[in-house]
């Protein structure tokens, strides 16, 4: 407590202490604060309580099928989607979808991340195929794919309900959705970054949804572009109190705004990487600290590099973005990371941290142990 140099945050620390949720005041509090290592202090507290000096990653092999979106002119923040007739646009038959699945992590892999655009040509029986093909020749593959908003598409031009999609994808090997999607969801920011896009209150109810039909999911906040604080816990209270409903969600994952090769970027006239260091330890700290009913606060490196989700590693953060093998949505807006991170890279950096590094499952059930560097996989 002495070495909290603000008030503000020494108030939060006496809260946390005495079993407190924050509120909504305290979480904007933390935003205004100078004091980012007392912030870091307490989450990197609050983080050890659950989870000792462990951080997990997963083998995963990320998978996008089609960059054809029909939200293409109107996700202003998105450099990755095409039109069907534009330059660049893609489908993957099924064969394309396999191959990828097959070269990729040298066996490695333990779960296949999948995601793509609104593509009116990519409905249900698209992903039925892909999912039942994936399992029957990787069965021991667990399959997290489809974000709340493709789920909503589908349903759309399916003329469904979003629960006999997801039964549907579920029978077919679906069986955990990703977070994606969610961007910010005070309704004036959508309007101004992604104005057709699935709406908070959807967004909300297609994760209660698939909680209610046993798929779990994890839930993410896009930030560093024209969203304020107040649009920051606002949107993690929803995320909070839907976790108090369903329990549904696996892990918290804030996602670094890029402004390059998008129209959102050049409109704010910015270039490079928008967010600060301190703004996305911030980000991590306070998402640990806010979101008391999350077992689990992943940092993407790939978006705010592996140095700065290292120290992350120091402000509430247990578990990183894994091997991913090749990663096409983020680097389509400018980050300049490498589009995978090898099991020898992942584990010196997570020791480098003072960390014992453990792989685990897509449920955060932990595999295998790395406490000392022999036991290094070969």
């Amino acid at each position: 407590m002495d070495q909290l140099t603000d008030p503000v945050v020494r108030r939060v620390a006496e809260k946390i202490g005495a079993g407190e949720r924050l509120t909504p005041a305290d979480g904007l509090a933390l935003f205004r604060s100078p004091d980012l290592t007392g912030i870091g202090r307490l989450a990197d507290a609050v983080n050890r309580a659950k989870h000792g000096d462990v951080v997990t990653f997963a083998a995963n092999q990320h998978i996008n099928p089609t960059n054809i979106c029909t939200l293409r002119t109107t996700c202003v923040f998105c450099g990755y989607a095409r039109l069907p007739k534009e330059a660049g646009a893609y489908r993957y038959t099924l064969e394309q979808v396999l191959q990828e699945a097959r070269t990729g992590n040298g066996g490695m892999t333990r779960e296949f991340h999948i995601v793509g655009g609104l593509d009116m040509k990519a409905g249900l029986a698209y992903y039925q195929e892909i999912f039942r093909a994936l399992k029957a020749e990787m069965p021991h593959v667990h399959i997290k794919a489809l974000t709340a908003v493709e789920i909503a598409h589908i349903a759309r031009i399916e003329k469904m309900s979003w629960a006999e999609v997801l039964t549907a994808l579920k029978a077919a090997g679906l069986d955990t959705l990703p977070g994606g999607g969610a961007e910010t969801f005070s309704a004036a920011v959508r309007e101004e970054i992604a104005g057709k896009k699935l709406g908070a209150a959807d967004y909300i109810g297609v994760h209660r949804t698939a909680h209610g039909l046993g798929i779990r999911s994890n839930c993410t906040l896009l930030y560093g572009h024209v969203e304020t604080y107040e649009d920051r816990i606002e949107h993690m209270a929803m995320l909070r109190t839907l976790q108090d409903e369903t329990g549904g969600f696996l892990a918290f994952i804030p996602l670094a705004y890029h402004p390059d090769d998008n129209v959102l970027g050049e409109r704010l006239g910015r270039r490079g990487t928008a967010t600060s260091g301190v703004e996305d330890l911030k980000m991590l700290a306070i998402g640990r600290l806010f979101l008391d009913n999350f077992a689990h606060v992943k940092s993407h490196w790939i978006m705010v590099t592996p140095a700065l989700s290292q120290i992350g590693l120091h402000y509430g953060v247990n578990d990183l973005e894994g091997t991913v093998v090749r990663e096409k949505i983020y680097h389509a807006v400018g980050a300049q990371t490498t589009q995978a991170m090898s099991l020898d890279e992942i584990l010196t950096l997570i020791r480098g941290a003072g960390k014992i590094p453990a792989e685990r499952d897509s449920f955060y059930r932990i595999i295998r142990r790395f406490d000392e560097p022999a036991d290094r996989a070969a």
